[in-house]
């Protein structure tokens, strides 16, 4: 990374830096007229993406995901060089052999394991994971990453406990009887999940949003309920934040950036059964760097957002730059969708301080 600084009282701040451009390990784009507008969002500050499969009708076979990659491409197309990664949405009806021959054709680049309820549009995921033991073979047999969503359905678990519980009960297990399969723990929220990840060695990684790493449970309910703050794996105690931030920017290689940033709309937010999900692509890779600089850790900042997820999946580093300045900004109160209402940013209405160069304004 290549930082400019300022004296001010005998210190150096940063007021440029400049990094290889970051990929996104973990996006929900959504699809139609939502897809076309957060799309390119995505597009300018990441040259690559991992696309969550999770549609109302979900991605579950290579021509879904050539169809949906083609949807993507015509939804950014004109906003710069950018590559979706695709996945699979695991059911337990996945053919081994299609999900192989995806892989090897270059259009899946990892498969998907949504617990069956855990999340949006995850009614159609898998409830007993020995019934697809087969494709774990599978993917293990072809160095094919799975991504996990790493929370138990169990309704006797509390919500703030189930990520802690499915490392117990589920990931240990499927990680001991698959010892070569390569895992990453999704947006991961807790100090248990920190220790687990450092202690599984480099065929496990794990990705940290940005909202995880600034907000804390009280957050959700700072002067009354803030549904635009409810997301799944619920925010957790400041100590699991404090936890997050230290492994963000520790500068270990099997952390790395997953925005998960997932769009609904105001109306969604806003109802007596609201949607999960915090949409962060308008200012996420400026907010990571906030956090960054508020740690006084921008030197790690290019290996958390470029450098070591391409490593973890095995992908060339990219040739590509992103140049950061501190310049504060005004965050959109919201977002307009075609048809759909409008859609309300993290952050939205809040000073953003930092900005990346030739946005989308």
């Amino acid at each position: 990374m290549v930082g400019v600084g300022r004296a001010n009282g005998g210190c150096m701040i940063a007021e440029t830096i400049t990094i290889a451009k970051p990929d996104d390990w973990h996006v929900h784009l959504r699809d139609g007229p939502v897809l076309r507008a957060v799309a390119p969002y995505t597009a300018r500050s990441f040259a690559r993406a991992i696309i969550m499969p999770n549609l109302p009708d979900p991605v579950t076979t290579t021509a879904h995901a050539v169809a949906y990659r083609e949807r993507i491409y015509a939804a950014v197309a004109g906003h710069g060089a950018f590559t979706p990664l695709m996945t699979c949405y695991l059911t337990p009806k996945t053919d081994p052999d299609d999900l192989a021959r995806g892989f090897d054709e270059n259009i899946f680049t990892a498969a998907k394991l949504y617990p069956a309820g855990a999340t949006t549009h995850s009614a159609r995921g898998v409830a007993d994971l020995r019934g697809i033991y087969p494709v774990f073979e599978r993917m293990e047999a072809l160095g094919m990453p799975l991504l996990v969503h790493g929370e138990v359905t169990d309704p006797e678990v509390d919500i703030f406990d189930r990520e802690a519980v499915f490392i117990d009960r589920v990931l240990s297990p499927l990680l001991r009887d698959f010892p070569a399969l390569k895992v990453v723990l999704e947006h991961i929220t807790t100090a248990q999940a920190v220790d687990f990840v450092r202690a599984q060695g480099p065929r496990v990684g794990a990705t940290i949003t940005v909202h995880h790493l600034m907000i804390n449970r009280n957050a959700l309910f700072k002067g009354g309920i803030r549904p635009h703050l409810y997301c799944l794996p619920i925010a957790k105690r400041e100590q699991h934040r404090l936890a997050l931030v230290e492994a963000a920017t520790s500068g270990d290689a099997c952390f790395f950036l997953g925005t998960d940033t997932a769009p609904h709309t105001v109306s969604a937010k806003e109802a007596a059964c609201g949607c999960a999900g915090i949409f962060s692509a308008p200012a996420a890779i400026e907010l990571y760097a906030q956090v960054f600089d508020e740690q006084n850790a921008l030197d790690k900042f290019e290996a958390f957002a470029a450098l070591n997820g391409a490593r973890f999946y095995g992908l060339p580093l990219n040739d590509e730059i992103l140049t950061l300045s501190r310049e504060p900004w005004p965050m959109a109160e919201k977002i307009d969708v075609e048809r759909e209402g409008v859609i309300a940013p993290f952050c939205a209405g809040e000073t953003i301080l930092w900005r990346q160069h030739g946005d989308m304004g």
